[in-house]
């Protein structure tokens, strides 16, 4: 039986409805977490969606080392706690470490495990043991199936709190593909699924010095994924994707969120199982 998971003040999972984890790839500065943040949540209360704002402090998983990584830790907590205080909607960051894991889970409300980490089984455990939701990514280098030894790992810690997601699957080089059966795949191990769009479209270390991306392709595969019935998206959103320091090139503008999610929302509504 699939379990559904609390995050604040709603619940996600099968027979819910649809939810969405979206905001800018990295913190670049309080104010553009703030204004965008606040818009998302605008569009997705008049669309009665779910949200989840999502934000790192920290990409440690950068092409070059002189690619911009966040503010880091500390200051990096303080904006997300800002804008969970001030706009009361939940919070996603990313964790690489046992001691970020701790950190974070003392403030948002969803710790995620990028997709290079998901296999770490001393992150999984810390992030479990924080008692906060847990979002693992699967690796690009992963079966759906062999997610559920990652979701072993977590359930061990005593925690149930668990949501998976897809990112694409490494296709040669600098290419990823979506495999569609991911998505009952992944179900079938008790979990809540969500497609990530955004980075199912990144050409990972397609830009020489840092990733490409197609951007053009977030809508139709958004849309893919929602009639194989997912129970969220996670979308990268940026108010001007072409200036961003992170993930430019596989962000959404924010002024075309609403739009997209309509159409999403109006294919999840067509495939809902009769009951």
């Amino acid at each position: 039986m699939a379990h559904l998971v609390d995050i604040g003040s709603f619940k996600v999972g099968q027979g819910q409805l649809p939810f969405l984890i979206a905001g800018p790839c990295v913190i670049e500065s309080e104010q553009l977490v703030m204004d965008t943040a606040g818009r998302i949540a605008e569009i997705t209360k008049s669309l009665g969606m779910p949200y989840v704002f999502k934000s790192s402090f920290d990409k440690a998983n950068r092409t070059s080392i002189a690619s911009y990584r966040g503010p880091g830790l500390e200051q990096g907590l303080a904006v997300l706690a800002n804008v969970k205080r001030q706009l009361h909607i939940p919070i996603l960051t990313d964790v690489h470490t046992e001691e970020q894991a701790r950190e974070a889970g003392a403030v948002v409300d969803v710790l995620q495990i990028p997709a290079f980490l998901c296999r770490q089984t001393d992150l999984l455990a810390a992030a479990a043991k924080t008692g906060k939701v847990v979002n693992i990514k699967k690796g690009q280098f992963l079966s759906p199936v062999e997610m559920g030894q990652a979701v072993k790992k977590v359930e061990e810690c005593g925690s149930r709190r668990v949501i998976l997601t897809e990112r694409g699957s490494s296709f040669g080089y600098n290419n990823l593909v979506v495999d569609m059966r991911s998505f009952p795949i992944m179900r079938r191990l008790g979990y809540p699924v969500v497609f990530d769009a955004t980075h199912s479209v990144q050409l990972p270390g397609g830009g020489g010095t840092k990733s490409a991306g197609q951007r053009e392709f977030v809508e139709p595969l958004a849309c893919a994924a929602a009639g194989a019935g997912v129970d969220g998206f996670f979308m990268e959103v940026h108010p001007n994707p072409d200036d961003a320091l992170s993930d430019g090139p596989n962000m959404v503008p924010l002024h075309q969120l609403q739009g997209l999610l309509e159409r999403v929302l109006r294919i999840c509504h067509a495939t809902k199982p009769i009951s």
